[in-house]
């Protein structure tokens, strides 16, 4: 795990404003604990990060206070009762019952893999691997040379159906590269494209129910047992982008932007085409922090389709020159190839992909 210490509550207050990416914070009850808890469960974009309180003694008030402001447990400080790793394990594991949540949902689709595509990929995955053998023996030498650990990238993604299953690609990024993304979430093109107008969080009412004169909230909603705006509350929920993408990434390496650019590093998911975890043409298996904002009714039907090494989204304006996608023309897209595909429809895909493989946006 990753610890960073503040001295006092103030400067933790003020990292958290700033967009410290905190999965989980342990304050002690002694000094500005308490006012710390206090704070972050009545601001609206902080109250979801769990928070431990360490105490000298656990005595019934301080059991009792901790439940009253709503803290996620309270351990003593020698800690001679309970384990505080295993605590964190299970808070920061806690985005993983969203895809138990969404399994069901998107097997109502029955989402498969139809004969004639799993017979296809795996026919044409066999010559390529064979075929491609040298390529992959360079790739790995160059990726060696240049920056220190493996060669291959192993991460969750979620595919078709919403099942998780480890994604192979050609290491493209500082080891430390997954750390970087919360810290980085400013940067998302997908948010700076997507994101409308904030709402004014000077005002306790949202816009609706301002412009009518109306003095009170009409919609109000009760959240983790704070009174909130509906309205507001679905707005910033809604705001945040579920794809993850950044412009001159400081994460790639100089080999990296080399084989991302050639699209050299998703060669390794051949393997995993070979092993039926996706298809050579489908909807990008998604990280499990971008499939896990697609589990509404509206959008985890693009679920429901194979999941693949290239897709309809990619071949329609990714290519050079094109104008940026949209995370909207991204969902649509994927929803539309998987209600529609087809043989033809693969094929005609598969016959973009080559033109649409070199890119000049550096992204």
């Amino acid at each position: 795990m990753d610890i960073k210490s503040f001295t006092n509550g103030e400067k933790l207050l003020d990292a958290l404003a700033a967009g410290y990416p905190a999965d989980a914070i342990v304050a002690s009850t002694e000094g500005e604990g308490w006012e710390v808890l206090k704070t972050i469960r009545s601001n609206a974009k902080l109250s979801h990060i769990p928070v431990i309180m360490l105490a000298k003694e656990l005595s019934p008030d301080v059991i009792q206070q901790a439940r009253l402001q709503r803290a996620d447990d309270v351990f003593d400080e020698d800690f001679t009762e309970g384990d505080l790793v295993m605590r964190l394990q299970f808070l920061l594991r806690k985005k993983w019952y969203a895809t138990d949540f969404a399994s069901p949902m998107a097997r109502h689709f029955k989402a498969r893999t139809p004969f004639w595509k799993r017979i296809s990929d795996v026919f044409l995955v066999s010559i390529a691997l064979l075929l491609l053998s040298p390529v992959f023996l360079l790739v790995s030498l160059a990726i060696m040379i240049d920056s220190k650990g493996p060669v291959f990238y192993k991460s969750k993604r979620a595919g078709s159906g919403f099942k998780v299953f480890d994604l192979y690609k050609f290491r493209t990024m500082r080891k430390d590269s997954d750390k970087l993304v919360k810290s980085m979430a400013a940067q998302n093109m997908y948010d700076q494209a997507s994101s409308p107008v904030m709402e004014d969080s000077s005002s306790e009412l949202c816009a609706n129910c301002r412009s009518k004169n109306l003095g009170v909230c009409q919609q109000k909603l009760f959240f983790d047992g704070q009174e909130v705006c509906e309205r507001t509350y679905q707005f910033e929920k809604n705001r945040k982008a579920a794809f993850v993408k950044f412009q001159d990434d400081p994460r790639i390496t100089r080999v990296g932007h080399f084989i991302r650019n050639t699209s050299l590093d998703e060669l390794p998911q051949l393997v995993n085409i070979l092993r039926g975890d996706m298809s050579l043409v489908g909807n990008r298996p998604l990280p499990i922090y971008e499939a896990e904002k697609l589990t509404t009714d509206e959008k985890i039907a693009r679920f429901a389709g194979p999941a693949g090494l290239t897709g309809y989204w990619q071949v329609t304006k990714r290519g050079k020159g094109q104008a940026e996608m949209t995370e909207k023309e991204r969902i649509e897209m994927d929803i539309y190839y998987a209600k529609n595909f087809s043989f033809w429809l693969d094929f005609k895909i598969m016959l973009k992909t080559f033109p649409a493989l070199v890119q000049s946006a550096n992204v």
